[in-house]
């Protein structure tokens, strides 16, 4: 949960205790973590965390007085760090460094594509975007918190109904998911306007649930409705690729998303997509699940109605 909330919402009554994530990451999930947090840490807590990326098996063998004393830092800031990544302590933080060592010694840790440079030949293009597209996907998976995933499509499956809040190319996630849902006979609306999502998530109420969809976690746009659905009793969620930002103050479910290098040709937006996509549709299939007796017609009578859309038209040619 976030720590620090931006000050337009500082001053908001908090209803609940949203549910925090109930084991560390695994061993896999830590590289990802690094790339995720890294930009929001402070300096001293960034060395920690590159150190123990750059060399998993060297720091998992030190100290928390070593790698403070490797990275110039304290133990303190190592124990810190650790906990920033989602390890209760430095104990737990060198167990996953141990762990994911043993994984890049058996060749299962595939090593980080390089950026793609302005003079990239177009095959190289769509190798290295392959390549980062397959990482995000599996750092997303290793990290999404399954407990807060159920509890998450749980929550959907019994709404009355459904906002998802996003902007920009969050918008179009929010859009998808949206698109998903009404499928299966769900009642949901996706809101990209700031001013209509507020004035529709006072109407949610216990039943209901709202879903914020930021990469950066701090979108204000995003965030305020979000806030005025939880106020209102909504039960919601934050697709996020900031655990510690602050939209999570008014979420009662976290799922925290991972994201590829940022480059000068690929910012955030665009890697950010990918991640929101896999949880989108984890979310959905989750919900298809708890509600397949009425999901499956839903589906089947959907697919129906637009299928002579897609039959080659009758006639002659001319």
């Amino acid at each position: 949960m976030a720590q620090d909330v931006k000050e337009s919402f500082a001053g908001a009554p908090a209803r609940k205790t949203p549910t925090a994530p109930t084991s560390p990451p695994a061993p896999a999930a830590l590289a990802a973590k690094v790339r995720t947090l890294g930009p929001s840490m402070t300096r001293s807590m960034q060395r920690v965390a590159e150190a123990v990326a750059a060399d998993p098996a060297g720091c998992a063998a030190l100290t928390v007085t070593g790698l403070a004393e490797l990275t110039g830092t304290s133990e303190a800031t190592v124990v810190r760090t650790a906990r920033l990544l989602g390890y209760p302590g430095y104990r737990d933080l060198r167990l996953a460094l141990a762990g994911l060592a043993a994984q890049q010694q058996s060749g299962r840790a595939p090593s980080v594509t390089a950026d793609i440079a302005v003079d990239d030949p177009i095959a190289d293009v769509v190798a290295k975007l392959a390549y980062d597209e397959q990482q995000t996907l599996a750092d997303t998976a290793a990290g999404l918190d399954t407990v807060q995933l159920a509890a998450a499509v749980t929550a959907l499956a019994a709404a009355r109904r459904i906002d998802v809040y996003g902007v920009g190319a969050s918008g179009l996630v929010a859009q998808d998911l949206v698109q998903k849902l009404l499928r299966i006979g769900l009642v949901a609306h996706a809101h990209s306007d700031p001013h209509l999502a507020v004035t529709n998530a006072v109407q949610l109420r216990a039943k209901d649930v709202a879903i914020a969809i930021t990469h950066s976690g701090s979108t204000g746009d995003v965030i305020e409705p979000l806030r005025v659905a939880f106020e209102h009793g909504a039960t919601t969620v934050a697709i996020t690729g900031r655990p510690d930002g602050a939209v999570t103050q008014y979420s009662d479910h976290v799922l925290t998303t991972s994201t590829a290098r940022e480059s000068e040709l690929r910012p955030a937006a665009m890697s950010s997509r990918t991640s929101q996509l896999l949880v989108v549709d984890c979310l959905f299939v989750g919900v298809a699940q708890r509600t397949y007796e009425t999901a499956a017609p839903a589906l089947s009578a959907s697919y129906e109605a637009l299928a002579h859309r897609h039959r080659p038209r009758g006639g002659t040619k001319r």
